[in-house]
């Protein structure tokens, strides 16, 4: 098979890690910079040009969008569904996950654990106040909408401090989310792997003393850990939900069960491979050789 990874950094351990995987497997692993494609549209033959050239007879497509170029990233990975390449994420899925309010809504409807979170557009001085108040009062946490790797997350530890940081943010013209802070997850998260709807992997990561995220490019650190049957079950759910097949799904532990924070269309694998030692990159041309193979064999029994 022919299995392009879209990926504008070729330098990126998950970039290298799939293409090394896809061609281990047997398969042809190619690079594509979505960011040098074109979209050709005319009626009844939907084509992209890479570099000037037309890209034909692709099997696969595996889309790492960096969240910058979303909309862009996104419009070219619809083209290769237009042309019945298969994807590991569609553009509709890739989009629903990368707005924050949006995926928290899709979670919430599909009755996924979450931890209590309000939203309002540029509310008056005292509506500020009783944003805060609804999701149990400080501290709280305040997020940027468009953040990425715990860049844009605020922990307030007071009232004050959270009303100057939501209204500071607001005066950037920026929108927040602002999230009950859950205090006994003691600054660690649980970032699993789904693939095809099975967790293949998971890891405990745990924040640098002092501060409460537990990213790993903020200089938290990563175990391997099996998932309770509750957290295994939120994590699939959760990504089942926003139509995600291969997805990291973030979650605190709480009093009240697994809480999802965010689902990453494309999740970084050097993390959870270093960690745990499985070959998550295998897992994903494994899973793109299946859906291949079944669909074949679907079109062989018709």
């Amino acid at each position: 098979m022919r299995i392009a990874i879209l990926s504008a950094n070729p330098n990126l351990y998950s970039t290298r890690r799939l293409l090394e995987a896809a061609r281990a497997r047997g398969h042809e692993g190619l690079l594509i910079n979505h960011l040098n494609c074109q979209v050709m549209i005319e009626g009844g033959r939907p084509s992209i040009l890479y570099n000037g050239l037309e890209l034909d007879s692709l099997d696969a497509i595996v889309p790492r969008i960096g969240a910058s170029v979303t909309d862009y990233g996104c419009a070219i990975v619809r083209q290769f569904e237009m042309m019945g390449v298969f994807t590991t994420a569609k553009s509709q899925a890739i989009t629903r996950s990368r707005n924050k309010l949006r995926s928290l809504q899709v979670l919430s409807k599909a009755g996924v654990g979450l931890p209590k979170t309000v939203s309002a557009n540029h509310p008056k001085n005292g509506r500020v106040t009783q944003l805060i108040e609804l999701v149990g009062g400080p501290p709280v946490v305040i997020k940027l909408l468009e953040g990425t790797q715990g860049i844009g997350v605020v922990l307030a530890e007071t009232t004050k401090a959270a009303k100057s940081t939501i209204e500071a943010f607001y005066g950037l013209k920026k929108h927040v989310l602002v999230q009950e802070f859950i205090a006994e997850s003691k600054g660690s998260d649980i970032r699993a792997f789904v693939v095809g709807g099975r967790v293949v992997g998971a890891m405990k990561r745990q924040g640098v003393e002092g501060d409460f995220r537990s990213n790993i490019h903020r200089g938290g650190n990563a175990t391997p850990i099996t998932l309770t049957p509750d957290e295994e079950k939120t994590a699939i759910e959760a990504a089942r939900a926003l139509g995600l097949k291969v997805a990291g799904v973030d979650m605190l532990p709480s009093d009240r069960g697994p809480l999802v924070l965010e689902v990453n269309s494309s999740p970084g694998l050097e993390g959870v491979e270093k960690a745990t030692g499985i070959d998550i990159a295998a897992e994903i041309i494994k899973y793109i050789e299946d859906k291949i193979r079944s669909n074949e064999e679907d079109v062989v029994g018709v």
